[in-house]
């Protein structure tokens, strides 16, 4: 099974690699990193000043992450003369080095960082609709320097094809989709306060939570952007990298799943993506590049309704409960279906635990 794809030109053996965050924050964790058989490396977001965190810093539970970090704790000097040359002088993947903000703090940080850096990663909060802007902070790194780069949109950005576009005629090399989302707020009943040791409490959100929300982004840039396209937000599977490959994304970043399930996760997902391949008849990873993103061109309107399987069926009433509109009982039988009630909408289809529906979706 051939996992190996190309970026701008930095050569993976795989397309997993960690998102931009606290595992990467260090020599030493990049390094433990590297260990599990990552495609390629990338940074904490390192700008001109060290971060001050407040903390805690990080909660979570089996579907989210919330987060209060900021950038690198770490200045550029550290960086620069201590963990950079030391990362470099033992990995054997390739690097991508990730720093915000301003086209101002990028233009002085790019020349001290290019030379260990295989690509660049420009972190974008709250650029919003300025293409102009997209096209400065571009322009300040590529003055610099002649390494591919990626742009990192936020989730908020409410005109993603407008801005890949932008990408694209600023010579962008790369999109990486996307940032954690937020402001959200996690209160805790007992203390009437948020855990977390941000100013209001607030926090970003990541993780399982918001995939859907990454996937319908990397689809609406893939159909107008020939840019190659990074997914990132709630990987957490074999699976879920072959969704985001199959919708547009010829690489990957995790990070969340990795504080929520364990670091190890990554050569677990490695592991399991040949024969997650194999099953859907697959010998090449690139052959799935994209093929998803001209799906669904029309909308349906056909209503369907629900066969229910009784072999199957183990009378748990789920789906009956779950009806929005009341189509559904349980008779001695099974689950009774009323056309004339059913709208064919697909929840019960969809949440059967059993798959003893059919016929909807």
């Amino acid at each position: 099974m051939n996992l190996k794809v190309n970026l701008a030109g930095l050569k993976l053996s795989n397309p997993v690699m960690p998102a931009s965050g606290p595992l990467t924050g260090d020599l030493n964790k990049m390094i433990k990193l590297e260990n599990t058989g990552l495609g390629a490396m990338v940074t904490k977001t390192i700008s001109t000043k060290a971060a001050e965190v407040p903390r805690p810093c990080i909660i979570g539970d089996n579907n989210f992450i919330l987060n209060t970090e900021l950038w690198s704790e770490y200045g550029p000097d550290k960086w620069e003369s201590e963990i950079l040359p030391a990362y470099k002088a033992v990995s054997k993947i390739p690097l991508i080095i990730s720093m915000g903000y301003s086209p101002e703090e990028l233009a002085h940080l790019s020349p001290r960082l290019a030379k260990f850096a295989d690509a660049f990663e420009i972190s974008t909060h709250y650029v919003s609709e300025d293409v102009d802007l997209f096209k400065r902070i571009i322009d300040s790194v590529k003055s610099h320097s002649d390494k591919p780069v990626f742009i990192k949109f936020d989730p908020t950005i409410p005109n993603p094809e407008k801005m890949a576009e932008a990408v694209q005629e600023a010579n962008g090399d790369g999109i990486v989709i996307m940032n954690s989302l937020g402001p959200v707020y996690p209160l805790n009943v007992n203390k009437k306060s948020s855990p977390l040791g941000s100013l209001n409490g607030f926090g970003w959100i990541s993780g399982p939570v918001i995939k859907l929300l990454s996937l319908a982004l990397v689809k609406r840039v893939a159909k107008c952007c020939e840019l190659p396209i990074i997914g990132v937000g709630g990987i957490s599977s074999a699976k879920d990298v072959i969704e985001f490959m199959m919708t547009g994304a010829s690489g990957i970043q995790l990070l969340s799943a990795a504080m929520i399930k364990g670091k190890n996760i990554y050569s677990e997902i490695i592991n399991n993506l040949p024969q997650e391949l194999k099953k859907l008849g697959y010998k090449d990873i690139k052959d799935i590049i994209g093929i998803a993103k001209d799906s669904n061109p029309e909308e349906k309107f056909l209503k369907k309704t629900p066969v229910i399987n009784s072999d199957k069926c183990v009378k748990c009433g789920l789906c009956v409960r779950a009806c929005p509109y009341y189509a559904l009982t349980m008779t001695p039988e099974g689950v009774a279906v009323d056309i004339e009630e059913c709208f064919g909408c697909g929840l019960c289809q969809s949440r059967c635990p059993t798959r003893a529906i059919s016929g909807v979706i």
